[in-house]
């Protein structure tokens, strides 16, 4: 079998997921894709007095700021993944997230720290991506009206959410000299750069999903670990990080690369 036709059977196969999955898809996008909010707006009410302590410790801010910054992401977060969930005021629970991540970035301050950064700026991208489905899902409910064709804000949502999901993938990349290293490395920039540049997009994003997921049962495995040692925190908040980072590139799979993208460009030529 050709190099042709494995790809013609891989797309095949591809198709018929998504065929099979259609109805079903765009649900479990949103449900991964809030995850990491949902995780962290739990474990503020149940880590109140550590989150409140560590902010009035680490900005000297009193008591009173410290108990206000706890409640704002436990409210901010929670209430956003009702709104998202139920898909009432989309648009705004999508605000209101990008702004819980900017407070957090500076807050923990993941601004000086690469990995965490480009995650948090992954996770802003897929945040995007939902941002852009809200969209169309407006302009959906007046059919008849002249849209601005694809010069619209929703094709440049959907190209700069692709860009900024492969970040963390660019956090996965292991710089060593072993086989399955560099294997994996080639494998996983080649499809990141598919994904960035919307060519095979759906394909490349559902092999996307599917090593991503394998990777995070396989080194985020956080029900391994006593729940009273810091690294069963560590591996769930990177759990459920990575967990909206599928969650994004399943809106991808679901909706398509959108009109600034090779896939795109290709039906005109």
């Amino acid at each position: 079998m050709g190099q042709e036709d494995l790809m013609s059977t891989a797309e095949d196969v591809a198709d018929q997921f998504l065929r099979v999955t259609k109805q079903y898809l765009p649900h479990l996008a949103r449900l991964c894709l809030i995850s990491t909010f949902l995780e962290d707006g739990i474990r503020m009410w149940f880590q109140w007095n550590e989150q409140r302590d560590y902010i009035e410790a680490t900005w000297s801010c009193g008591y009173f700021l410290a108990t206000c910054f706890v409640l704002l992401n436990l409210l901010g977060q929670l209430g956003g993944c009702v709104l998202v969930l139920s898909r009432n005021f989309v648009q705004y629970a999508c605000f209101g997230l990008f702004g819980i991540i900017a407070l957090q970035t500076v807050a923990y301050s993941i601004l000086w720290d690469l990995k965490f950064l480009m995650r948090n700026l992954a996770l802003g991208g897929g945040l995007l991506l939902l941002l852009a489905e809200s969209r169309s899902e407006g302009k959906s409910m007046f059919a008849g009206v002249p849209s601005m064709g694809e010069s619209s804000p929703k094709q440049y949502m959907q190209l700069g959410g692709r860009v900024l999901l492969v970040l963390m993938f660019m956090t996965l990349l292991h710089f060593d000299s072993s086989f399955f290293s560099i294997l994996q490395n080639m494998v996983g920039t080649a499809l990141i750069i598919l994904v960035a540049i919307g060519f095979k997009t759906k394909l490349a994003a559902l092999t996307l999903v599917v090593w991503l997921m394998a990777i995070n049962v396989y080194f985020n495995a956080f029900w391994t670990v006593p729940a009273y040692k810091p690294m069963h925190d560590f591996l769930k908040y990177d759990f459920f990080q990575t967990t909206s980072v599928v969650g994004g590139l399943l809106l991808v799979v679901a909706l398509g690369p959108g009109g600034v993208s090779m896939d795109e460009k290709k039906k005109e030529w």
